[in-house]
């Protein structure tokens, strides 16, 4: 545009005798800087090139070709069409010395019509980009939905799975465990007692796997509600339990509950439950010491115990997957999990969990910027 501004000037001045300093130089100066402007009526530099080549005739006329391709490249063909009509007309009445008529080697009419031509060409291209463009978008959306249906479908054939193969056999341990209770006045205590612990055991099993299936069987085309609380369950009752099961446990309880965020307190019931359960499977019949604090800046949790010595008869049970689980748990509350052996082949879980930022919380203070 510049290049072609420039040529007009110069075509201009050439018309006049040589002098730059002539209308028709400003009126292509003009044309020129209406042309590279974006800001401002679309049919401004179409009027002042038309008027210009209309007055003065082949110096303007590229600029001329320039407004004609906008023109048809914004599909305002009728525009362009007038415009052309228009300085041919014109230069046929007023017939200024470079007339748009004047015979050349190319004809005036085929530059005007090639401009037009050109600009319809680069204004379809233009659109089937942008058609390209908004069907490739729309093929990566339909992409993200099958791959999200697919997701829901592998998750509810988890949920059906989990609940064939795990509820009814929990449900036949608690079935058994109730019967035998009903007949406590025939069993030893000892044995009365662990039938009760073993019951409310798969009573809170049945409970965390229909907590399991929910969320598995949840999807986003549910109306949106209210999650479900997450059960705080006492972690001193659940050592209770574990010591009424013959587990030696020391336990180190700093702080209340009540100083950590809910999320805190699910966490450590989790963690003081897996780190005990792994302590009856790989080190049967050796101590474990629990220490957990509540207070802020961060909830703690340890959980310590030397290597046991296996009994006879007894059976290793494979490990599982509970401690992936649970640094996953405590990454997403901003903490870290370690496990592993610690000193005189006694193993250690660990977790620091920080407490949020109170001034970051925007249900107590509002948003801050």
């Amino acid at each position: 545009m510049v290049l072609l501004t420039l040529a007009a000037v110069q075509n201009g001045a050439s018309s006049a005798g040589g002098r730059y300093v002539a209308l028709n130089s400003a009126a292509a100066l003009v044309c020129g800087l209406a042309l590279l402007v974006p800001r401002g009526p679309w049919w401004l530099a179409p009027v002042l090139t038309t008027v210009a080549a209309s007055v003065w005739g082949w110096p303007v006329l590229p600029l001329l070709l320039i407004a004609l391709f906008d023109l048809a490249a914004r599909r305002r063909i009728l525009a362009a069409v007038v415009c052309s009509a228009v300085a041919l007309a014109a230069n046929a009445v007023l017939r200024p010395a470079t007339s748009l008529w004047t015979p050349q080697q190319y004809g005036s009419t085929l530059f005007l019509l090639l401009a037009v031509l050109g600009g319809l060409w680069m204004g379809n291209r233009r659109r089937l980009v942008q058609a390209l463009h908004a069907q490739v978008e729309h093929l990566r959306t339909e992409r993200e939905l099958r791959e999200q249906a697919a997701r829901m479908a592998e998750r509810s054939a988890i949920a059906a799975e989990m609940h064939d193969v795990l509820a009814h056999r929990l449900s036949l341990i608690a079935l058994h465990t109730g019967v035998l209770a009903t007949r406590k006045d025939t069993l030893p205590g000892p044995v009365v007692e662990r039938l009760g612990l073993l019951r409310a055991a798969s009573t809170e099993a049945l409970t965390d796997l229909r907590d399991v299936l929910g969320a598995l069987r949840a999807t986003d085309d549910l109306p949106a509600a209210d999650p479900p609380a997450p059960v705080l369950r006492d972690v001193e009752e659940m050592i209770e339990q574990a010591r009424a099961a013959g587990q030696v446990i020391s336990a180190t309880v700093e702080g209340s509950p009540e100083q950590a965020p809910a999320a805190h307190r699910l966490a450590v019931y989790r963690l003081v439950q897996e780190a005990l359960t792994n302590a009856r499977k790989h080190a049967p019949g050796a101590p474990a010491r629990v220490r957990i604090a509540y207070g802020p800046p961060a909830t703690l949790i340890e959980v310590t115990n030397p290597p046991g010595t296996p009994g006879p008869g007894i059976q290793q049970v494979p490990s599982g997957f509970g401690l992936i689980g649970l640094r996953e748990r405590v990454e997403a509350l901003g903490g870290h999990l370690s496990a592993g052996p610690g000193g005189a082949g006694a193993w250690r879980l660990a977790a620091r969990i920080p407490h949020p930022d109170p001034d970051l919380n925007p249900e107590q203070d509002g948003p801050r910027t």
